[in-house]
């Protein structure tokens, strides 16, 4: 076979892969996850939560996470203000099941075990529900192509165990597979809105640098300010246990 037949095998076949890739909203979610796989993460986050239309209350956060998405561990904790500071929240997640979650409360002195049902209520006054500090497999969710919209793909994704959600709706940009936005619906309809914005590239991984939530039913939003962002540091498991949880605080 000549050079110029090869090559013109090979720029066929990587345009039919991207065509089913196209065509394929499982596929496109694992080409999602795999962008933006590290071994590790962590950032510093500054929240500003906004209610009643005019009413603001900023917060800010460092958190944590080691291992991959399905089986991955993280610890968020509070650094200010003072009267939230070492409130800190550990999560575990799994490949077949709901995350465990611990949250740290050092006024008390003592550790609370999230239960199941209460994923769906709010994160210590953020519009963030605990179910959404999670991060779940692509394998955990059931996709559908909804179609494209301003040069993004528009996917369904219904999860495959317990969540406060019935399904929601990404836009995932085609240009370089980043997640624009998601819808979040219950039974009575739209409960969220996340949209990520002012993506920069660090590291190899596409990172947004802004994340807005709503919380429709109760017309609260949260925008979350990522800084010091860093990729595959050399954290510990034993920095990920209840005792670092209550220890570091």
């Amino acid at each position: 076979m000549s050079r110029f037949a090869a090559a013109l095998l090979l720029a066929h076949a990587v345009l039919l892969a991207q065509t089913l890739l196209g065509q394929d909203p499982r596929e496109i979610m694992k080409e999602v996850q795999h962008r933006q796989h590290s071994t590790s993460q962590r950032y510093e986050g500054t929240l500003e939560v906004t209610t009643g239309g005019s009413r603001v209350a900023t917060k800010r956060w460092v958190y944590q996470r080691i291992g991959d998405f399905g089986a991955s561990k993280a610890i968020l904790r509070f650094i200010a203000p003072a009267e939230v500071k070492g409130v800190g929240l550990l999560i575990v997640n799994h490949p077949d099941r709901a995350s465990d979650q611990w949250m740290w409360r050092p006024a008390i002195g003592r550790d609370q075990r999230i239960a199941l049902q209460d994923r769906s209520t709010r994160f210590f006054g953020t519009d963030f529900s605990f179910e959404d500090l999670e991060e779940r497999d692509v394998d955990q969710y059931d996709y559908k192509l909804m179609g494209e919209e301003g040069g993004a793909w528009k996917i369904e994704s219904r999860p495959r165990k317990s969540s406060q959600y019935t399904y929601s709706v990404f836009w995932i940009k085609k240009d370089n597979f980043t997640i624009g936005k998601i819808e979040a619906y219950n039974k009575k309809g739209l409960v969220r809105v996340i949209e990520y914005k002012d993506y920069e590239l660090l590291k190899n991984i596409w990172t947004a640098r802004t994340c807005e939530v709503l919380d429709v039913t109760r017309n609260s939003r949260t925008v979350l300010k990522y800084d010091k962002v860093d990729y595959n540091l050399p954290l510990k498991d034993d920095q990920f246990t209840l005792e670092a949880l209550r220890r570091e605080s």
